[in-house]
């Protein structure tokens, strides 16, 4: 193999039998290496495929800047995730999870440690995923002797949600997209008012929808965990937001088939109240 681009001592980018764009590690890899010249193979110690072409000049721009430790911790997480899942993995994962592990790590370093105030949906909704950040922690303290928690998990977990969402399976991007929209501008009309897109909750609901129709497209169930007396009170409760989720639960059913449990029909309404707590329920 000959090397096509440098992007430090330890990181080249180079051309497989394929003829498929690859970027190979290896302590000392490319020192006084030349565009052109062939790859000491003994020196190789981990190397990835790319499938987009943009993706090496991305990873050259990060690690002008970090690590390249930090390209060894994504790759044996993105290795682990894709044993684990049954989904394809988009290439940016590589930089995605770079980036946000080498500044999450400078955060803790400094004693910063942020919140995830989507932890709780990400642990619900995508169970295999949020493992996978668990497993993450350990990788990364196995490199880096620091350990972090949950939320650093959960963020981790929403990177590999982002990449099942891109690349081949646009198609169901575009599905989520579209259904987020239509649940969104029911919501709108029947509050007649417009949501506030920088609120927290907001954000929270945005990010439920997407997990709640992901989940549908992929033919999850739910686990049943709402007792009726529980699912009383909040149907009694926030009986407008009820309402407006039983005008959603109507619309997927009639467009596309899909039929609400109790649990799906609480958290909904409980979300909707919350990104309207403007309005009064009446």
């Amino acid at each position: 193999m000959k090397i096509n681009k440098v992007l430090n001592n330890n990181v080249v980018v180079t051309t497989n039998q394929h003829g498929q764009e690859m970027v190979v590690m290896g302590k000392g890899l490319a020192f006084q290496k030349k565009v052109g010249q062939n790859i000491d193979e003994e020196k190789i110690e981990k190397h990835f495929a790319l499938q987009d072409t943009g993706t090496s000049e991305k990873l050259n721009q990060l690690l002008q800047n970090t690590s390249d430790k930090y390209l060894d911790i994504a790759s044996e997480i993105y290795e682990y995730a894709r044993s684990i899942l049954p989904y394809k993995l988009n290439d940016y994962l590589y930089i995605a999870l770079t980036d946000h592990i080498s500044f999450a790590i400078t955060r803790m370093k400094e004693g910063i440690q942020l919140k995830n105030t989507l932890l709780f949906e990400i642990r619900k909704y995508y169970k295999k995923e949020f493992e996978i950040g668990l497993h993450s922690l350990d990788i990364i303290e196995d490199y880096t002797g620091i350990r972090m928690n949950e939320d650093e998990a959960a963020s981790i977990a929403l990177h590999l949600v982002n990449s099942q969402l891109s690349g081949e399976n646009m198609e169901m991007a575009v599905q989520v997209t579209d259904v987020v929209n239509k649940v969104l501008n029911i919501v709108k009309y029947h509050y007649k008012t417009e949501l506030d897109e920088n609120s927290i909750n907001y954000e929270r609901f945005l990010t439920h929808l997407r997990f709640f129709t992901v989940r549908f497209l992929r033919k999850e169930n739910m686990e049943e965990t709402i007792d009726d007396f529980f699912y009383e009170q909040v149907q009694n409760k926030y009986h407008h937001a009820y309402k407006c989720t039983e005008i959603i639960a109507t619309f997927l059913e009639k467009n596309y088939s899909w039929f609400l449990t109790k649990d799906e029909m609480v958290y909904l309404t409980v979300h909707i109240h919350r990104v309207t707590y403007r309005q009064k329920e009446d």
